[in-house]
């Protein structure tokens, strides 16, 4: 019998018994999709405009992004159903039962950060076009009323668990896609694709991978969640068709990001007072009976935003402190993200840095993801689920235990992989790192970084091979393995 949606869900990020892991690879693709089939990614699909490509050069560099993006994501669906817990807890097998935290660590700055740029996006056009209606003014007061109802309703669905988040977005992703859908009628007569953009033939490059980058970056943030909501999918399920919802789900977001790219472009020429101000520019240039649909998906699009990323950082947080239940750790870090939210927009003016702050998350998330892969393939994606538990249980020893819990060899591949993607950065205006300008003004540090993880960690592993042990029956591929002892898993109060 299925678990009533109704039900608050109480499983951490222990494995998932296999009676309860009847998820499908299609709800991966519907949690995946209306998490970013929303208001938030129109808004990350606005920035080839700001950034002065034509509409076409834009598309380009979406596609682009959209694509690498959603083939890097794609292997990061695989643990879940294989180890029935989340991504963090499966990096135990690649890091180290204590190096586990630098996912956890990772993926808590990331849903803070999409939480609070979707809980904000959201906000200012539900006020905005209540404003525009029905008159309703635009003042902190107001705005911070919205805030509070959109982030205490994502509160709401994430205290009670994957299974009401995931009746949540299979409400949001028929009806944003359908309100999208209603937005190309509404902007047809004013669309005209021949945009030119603005943009100087010596600033093409730079901002033409800037804009791919900015897009790629919405796939990847995806990376370290998947596995809260791929962990009840039965492990019997074939891989690739895991693979595939992942991939189609970003594909799928073409939808929320063509909207962007397209009345950017209408904004760019009817409204260009409003400039980087894409809310203020869409309502500007919206016909008046838009106004209820952009509501509408400023409300439903932000709701599946703010639940994919808020449910995975409690269930995260808990997996780091096990003293918190996973409602208990939701509860504490939606209030934190609540008042980070509060913080940010009424005292810090936070709002403008905080894609930058994604921007950089992204940047040294992504080398993660990579090593995340390769030590898959080098696997042959066998894991030991008990011993991936050590850390959880509070006990030592086991196959991941490596050197006191911490495997060197992906956390030094990760650290200077990140480090260096992080100093050549070019975010102009916002944050550049001192070799941001050696490659002619174009930011190269993602596609740096993710060389630089994937050869050095490699590199260590066919050094330094690790013991025969954390390898399945078939052995390892690609690299050796060495005769060391691995410790039984024991208590913590007993040495090892």
């Amino acid at each position: 019998m299925s678990t009533p949606i109704t039900e608050v869900e109480t499983y951490g990020v222990e494995r998932i018994p296999d009676a309860d892991r009847t998820a499908t690879p299609f709800d991966l693709f519907r949690v995946a999709f209306g998490g970013a089939n929303t208001f938030a990614t129109c808004v990350l699909g606005a920035f080839p405009i700001l950034f002065g490509l034509s509409f076409w050069q834009g598309l380009a560099a979406t596609v682009l992004g959209l694509v690498v993006g959603a083939l890097i994501l794609a292997p990061m669906s695989l643990f879940g159903p294989l180890n029935g817990t989340n991504n963090a807890v499966s990096s135990s097998a690649h890091l180290g039962v204590h190096g586990r935290v630098v996912g956890s660590f990772l993926s808590l700055l990331t849903a803070i950060a999409f939480f609070s740029i979707s809980v904000w996006s959201s906000g200012d056009a539900l006020v905005g076009g209540a404003h525009r209606l029905i008159g309703l003014p635009e003042n902190d007061l107001m705005y911070g009323l919205a805030y509070a109802v959109f982030a205490g309703l994502v509160l709401i669905v994430c205290v009670y668990g994957f299974r009401f988040m995931l009746f949540v977005n299979k409400i949001a992703v028929a009806a944003a896609s359908l309100l999208f859908v209603l937005g190309a009628f509404a902007f047809a007569g004013d669309f005209d694709p021949s945009y030119a953009g603005s943009v100087t033939p010596e600033l093409f490059w730079p901002s033409f991978i800037g804009a791919a980058l900015i897009v790629l970056s919405n796939p990847v943030s995806f990376g370290a969640f998947l596995g809260d909501w791929s962990r009840y999918i039965p492990a019997s399920t074939p891989r690739r068709k895991v693979m595939a919802a992942a991939f189609l789900s970003q594909i799928a977001t073409i939808i929320p990001f063509t909207f962007g790219l397209a009345t950017a472009s209408i904004a760019a020429v009817k409204a260009p007072d409003y400039g980087a101000n894409y809310v203020g520019g869409l309502l500007a240039v919206s016909p008046a009976w838009f106004f209820v649909p952009v509501c509408l998906i400023a409300l439903i699009g932000g709701m599946s935003t703010g639940t994919t990323s808020l449910y995975g950082t409690g269930l995260d947080f808990s997996s780091v402190f096990p003293r918190f239940s996973r409602v208990q750790a939701t509860l504490f870090i939606g209030i934190l993200s609540i008042v980070f939210i509060f913080v940010g927009r009424f005292a810090a003016n936070l709002t403008a840095s905080i894609s930058t702050f994604a921007t950089l998350i992204i940047t040294c998330t992504a080398p993660w993801m990579i090593i995340m892969t390769l030590g898959y393939v080098t696997r042959r994606g066998w894991y030991d689920p008990e011993a991936l538990q050590v850390f959880n249980r509070r006990q030592r020893g086991g196959r991941y235990w490596f050197a006191h819990g911490w495997n060197w060899r992906g956390l030094t591949a990760w650290i200077t992989a990140a480090l260096v993607a992080l100093l050549f950065v070019n975010l102009p205006g916002q944050f550049v790192g001192p070799f941001g300008e050696l490659a002619g003004g174009v930011d190269i540090s993602l596609p740096l970084g993710l060389a630089l993880a994937a050869l050095l960690y490699l590199a260590l592993l066919t050094l330094f091979p690790e013991p025969r042990e954390v390898f399945g029956p078939q052995g390892p591929r690609w690299v050796r393995s060495a005769d060391t002892p691995v410790p039984p898993i024991v208590p913590v109060t007993v040495e090892v």
